[in-house]
């Protein structure tokens, strides 16, 4: 069986990548495709790479082979890039998503597809706590596109055209690399530059909450919703990754905590409205009772989170 990862240059495609050398799934090739090439991960025979724009004509369809049998759908225009772009982010988000879902349909009925969701589909006036089947009222125009891709790929699965799963990832932090257009990006800046002896710009008020995950419970939680029997999901395959609730000021205090207070006072609060606009439109907190019913995992706190990637970077 072949893997396919969309979106392998990015930091989870790279992460999902070697998570998958050491799971429990049987395959003979992951293909890590971008626009840009992406790095090899790890050194293993089974990993290959390829460059490619799937939103040209044709890309899709060449990408789905009749080996294919698991593609991770991690590829798109992040909020912030989508919002400035809306026609990059209409092309990205939601064109390549209904070409891969065709291509699947046409090349491989039934394939497992697992869609990169997200929080933005939610916006505006909502409940303290999300769940699952909260109406979507995305602000954004990547919420709006995060959303239909959502819809389209419960009803390919509905008609069994593929085995979809759409994942609704929270906001994961402390990210590895450079910060990138998402506005959620700040949520890793704060806290990564500082420990990286840089300063950090944070956008937003201290007293905003956000709904995060760290990395490696993501990757696991990527991993089991690529495993898990399509029926446990029930007729919606739709599911909201379990997070946590904190406030950046509880994010900058955990910073302090463990990296003290010289750490802590590289952070500096400079409000962008367009950043806040986006990132208030947001849950900042969702019921977790049926991802964790489902298998999913969920951290602990937010400390856990620092220690991650302090332990990460030192591997």
């Amino acid at each position: 069986m072949q893997i396919l990862i969309t979106g392998g240059a990015g930091f989870l495609g790279q992460q999902l990548a070697k998570a998958l050398l050491t799971s429990s799934l049987v395959f003979d090739q992951i293909v890590l495709v971008d626009i840009v090439m992406p790095a090899k991960p790890a050194k293993d025979t089974r990993i290959s790479c390829q460059q490619m724009d799937l939103s040209q004509e044709g890309a899709a369809k060449a990408i789905i082979t009749d080996q294919t049998g698991l593609v991770f759908h991690l590829a798109a225009v992040v909020s912030s890039h989508a919002e400035a772009d809306f026609d990059l982010g209409w092309k990205v988000n939601l064109d390549v998503t209904r070409a891969l879902l065709e291509a699947c349909r046409h090349q491989r009925p039934g394939i497992r597809f697992v869609f990169a969701g997200s929080m933005a589909v939610y916006g505006g006036d909502l409940p303290a706590v999300v769940t699952d089947s909260t109406i979507v009222t995305p602000q954004s125009s990547y919420g709006a596109q995060k959303a239909i891709g959502d819809l389209l790929v419960n009803d390919y699965t509905r008609k069994n055209f593929i085995d979809g799963r759409v994942l609704r990832f929270p906001s994961i932090c402390v990210r590895a690399g450079r910060p990138n257009l998402a506005a959620s990006s700040f949520v890793s800046s704060i806290i990564r530059e500082p420990l990286n002896g840089e300063q950090a710009i944070c956008p937003v008020a201290p007293e905003l909450a956000v709904w995060v995950s760290s990395p490696d419970a993501v990757i696991q939680n990527i991993l089991t919703g690529a495993t898990l029997d399509g029926a446990a999901f029930g007729p919606w395959r739709t599911v909201n990754l379990p997070g946590i609730r904190v406030t950046v000021q509880q994010m900058l205090d955990s910073l302090e905590r463990i990296a003290g207070k010289e750490t802590r006072a590289r952070v500096h609060f400079q409000p962008d409205p367009a950043i806040n606009r986006i990132v208030t439109s947001w849950p900042s907190a969702a019921d977790n009772t049926r991802a964790l019913q489902l298998g999913f995992k969920v951290d602990t706190d937010f400390d856990e989170f620092i220690i991650q990637y302090i332990r990460s970077n030192q591997q």
